[in-house]
Protein backbone atom coordinates (compact mmCIF):
# COMPACT_ATOMS: atom_id res chain seq x y z
CA UNK A 1 0.00 0.00 0.00
CA UNK A 2 1.49 3.58 -1.07
CA UNK A 3 2.18 5.69 1.67
CA UNK A 4 -0.76 8.48 2.02
CA UNK A 5 0.04 12.14 1.58
CA UNK A 6 -1.89 15.02 2.66
CA UNK A 7 -2.02 16.94 -0.36
CA UNK A 8 -2.65 13.75 -2.83
CA UNK A 9 -5.45 12.80 -0.65
CA UNK A 10 -6.97 16.46 -0.59
CA UNK A 11 -6.56 16.70 -4.15
CA UNK A 12 -8.21 13.30 -4.73
CA UNK A 13 -11.19 14.13 -2.31
CA UNK A 14 -11.59 17.20 -4.99
CA UNK A 15 -11.36 15.42 -7.68
CA UNK A 16 -14.04 13.05 -6.40
CA UNK A 17 -16.10 16.02 -5.34
CA UNK A 18 -15.92 17.47 -9.11
CA UNK A 19 -15.89 13.92 -11.23
CA UNK A 20 -19.39 13.14 -9.04
CA UNK A 21 -20.87 16.17 -10.21
CA UNK A 22 -19.38 16.35 -13.62
CA UNK A 23 -20.57 12.49 -14.48
CA UNK A 24 -24.05 13.59 -12.83
CA UNK A 25 -24.99 16.83 -15.02
CA UNK A 26 -22.28 16.41 -17.80
CA UNK A 27 -22.33 13.13 -19.21
CA UNK A 28 -25.64 12.37 -21.08
CA UNK A 29 -25.02 8.88 -22.35
CA UNK A 30 -28.02 6.50 -22.03
CA UNK A 31 -25.76 3.59 -21.22
CA UNK A 32 -24.52 5.50 -17.89
CA UNK A 33 -25.97 3.47 -15.38
CA UNK A 34 -26.62 5.05 -11.61
CA UNK A 35 -22.48 5.50 -11.38
CA UNK A 36 -21.43 7.15 -7.65
CA UNK A 37 -17.58 7.55 -7.48
CA UNK A 38 -16.92 5.72 -4.49
CA UNK A 39 -12.89 7.28 -4.39
CA UNK A 40 -10.23 8.71 -5.89
CA UNK A 41 -6.50 7.82 -5.09
CA UNK A 42 -3.88 10.11 -6.72
CA UNK A 43 -0.15 9.53 -7.50
CA UNK A 44 2.55 11.27 -5.31
CA UNK A 45 3.49 13.03 -8.65
CA UNK A 46 -0.27 13.83 -9.64
CA UNK A 47 0.29 12.42 -12.89
CA UNK A 48 -2.18 9.36 -12.61
CA UNK A 49 -5.73 9.19 -10.96
CA UNK A 50 -7.41 5.80 -10.29
CA UNK A 51 -10.96 6.49 -9.60
CA UNK A 52 -13.05 3.68 -7.91
CA UNK A 53 -16.86 3.95 -9.27
CA UNK A 54 -19.79 1.48 -8.21
CA UNK A 55 -22.51 1.04 -10.67
CA UNK A 56 -26.32 0.17 -9.45
CA UNK A 57 -27.15 -2.87 -11.73
CA UNK A 58 -26.02 -5.85 -13.13
CA UNK A 59 -22.53 -6.80 -14.75
CA UNK A 60 -23.53 -5.37 -18.52
CA UNK A 61 -24.99 -1.97 -16.37
CA UNK A 62 -21.14 -2.08 -14.79
CA UNK A 63 -18.86 -3.02 -18.04
CA UNK A 64 -21.11 -0.45 -20.21
CA UNK A 65 -20.79 2.73 -17.73
CA UNK A 66 -16.91 2.02 -17.32
CA UNK A 67 -16.77 1.56 -21.26
CA UNK A 68 -18.54 5.42 -21.70
CA UNK A 69 -16.73 6.39 -18.52
CA UNK A 70 -13.31 5.13 -20.13
CA UNK A 71 -14.41 6.52 -23.10
CA UNK A 72 -15.16 10.47 -21.31
CA UNK A 73 -12.29 10.27 -19.74
CA UNK A 74 -10.19 13.30 -22.02
CA UNK A 75 -13.65 15.12 -21.72
CA UNK A 76 -13.60 14.77 -17.80
CA UNK A 77 -9.99 15.50 -17.79
CA UNK A 78 -10.36 18.83 -19.49
CA UNK A 79 -13.26 19.90 -17.50
CA UNK A 80 -11.79 18.72 -14.23
CA UNK A 81 -8.95 21.25 -15.35
CA UNK A 82 -11.13 23.69 -15.87
CA UNK A 83 -12.63 23.39 -12.82
CA UNK A 84 -9.45 22.83 -10.33
CA UNK A 85 -6.78 25.37 -9.35
CA UNK A 86 -3.63 23.03 -10.07
CA UNK A 87 -0.82 23.35 -12.34
CA UNK A 88 -1.29 19.72 -14.03
CA UNK A 89 -4.79 17.60 -14.00
CA UNK A 90 -4.28 13.59 -13.54
CA UNK A 91 -4.90 11.26 -16.27
CA UNK A 92 -8.20 9.40 -15.29
CA UNK A 93 -8.08 5.74 -14.71
CA UNK A 94 -11.50 4.10 -14.36
CA UNK A 95 -11.69 1.16 -12.19
CA UNK A 96 -14.86 -0.73 -10.72
CA UNK A 97 -15.26 -0.34 -6.70
CA UNK A 98 -15.71 -4.32 -5.76
CA UNK A 99 -15.58 -3.35 -2.40
CA UNK A 100 -18.97 -3.13 -1.60
CA UNK A 101 -20.29 -5.89 -3.03
CA UNK A 102 -17.49 -7.68 -0.77
CA UNK A 103 -18.68 -6.38 2.12
CA UNK A 104 -21.97 -6.89 1.39
CA UNK A 105 -21.06 -10.86 0.82
CA UNK A 106 -19.03 -10.66 4.10
CA UNK A 107 -22.07 -9.20 5.89
CA UNK A 108 -24.08 -12.36 4.30
CA UNK A 109 -21.71 -15.04 5.43
CA UNK A 110 -21.55 -13.81 9.00
CA UNK A 111 -25.28 -13.44 9.06
CA UNK A 112 -25.49 -17.06 8.01
CA UNK A 113 -22.82 -18.24 10.29
CA UNK A 114 -24.95 -16.45 13.53
CA UNK A 115 -28.05 -18.34 12.65
CA UNK A 116 -26.65 -21.39 11.64
CA UNK A 117 -24.88 -21.37 15.06
CA UNK A 118 -28.13 -20.15 16.59
CA UNK A 119 -29.68 -23.28 15.08
CA UNK A 120 -27.04 -25.85 16.73
CA UNK A 121 -27.45 -24.27 20.04
CA UNK A 122 -31.04 -24.57 19.99
CA UNK A 123 -30.81 -28.59 19.83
Amino acid sequence: MPKDYPRTRRVGEQIQRELAMLVREEIKDPRLGMTTVSAVHVSRDFSHAKVYITVLGDAEVQRQSLEVLRRAAGFLRRELGRRMLTRTVPELHFVYDESIERGSRLDALIEQAVTEDKARHRD
